[in-house]
């Protein structure tokens, strides 16, 4: 039974930063690509950052780019979110994915597993 359990998540203020966690069970975690998307009340899910098997590459959406950085431990099957300089409109509800192909993707319903998701707050 494949599961994926994000933590991480709280409040923060403008400014600071936080590192979600999202750990893997129940899969060859290397044969994976890993994402994670965000939700905020009202809205869609929207791609925030992805790698590809093993890690080999990563990407991000434009907006996000330079303030945030998706890495994995192989060894621990984790894959993290760095987030920096984070914003008041970062707050959402962060999810971690997991995709059995090599690419992985910028489309949530590509994805085959998917964890619970962790709450993240950023106040002005």
């Amino acid at each position: 039974q494949v599961q994926l359990v994000e933590s991480g998540g709280g409040l923060v203020q403008a400014g600071g930063s936080l590192r979600l966690s999202c750990a893997a069970s129940g899969l060859t975690f290397d044969n994976y690509a890993m994402g994670w998307f965000r939700q905020a009340p009202g809205k869609e899910r929207e791609f925030v950052a992805g790698d590809r098997w093993s890690g080999s590459s990563t990407y991000y959406a434009d907006s996000l780019k330079g303030r945030f950085t998706i890495s994995r431990d192989n060894a621990k099957n984790t894959v993290y979110l760095q987030m920096n300089s984070l914003k008041p409109e970062d707050t959402a509800v962060y999810y971690c994915a997991a995709d059995r192909t090599y690419s992985g993707s910028r489309r949530s319903y590509e994805y085959n597993y998917w964890g619970q998701g962790t709450q993240v707050t950023v106040s002005s």
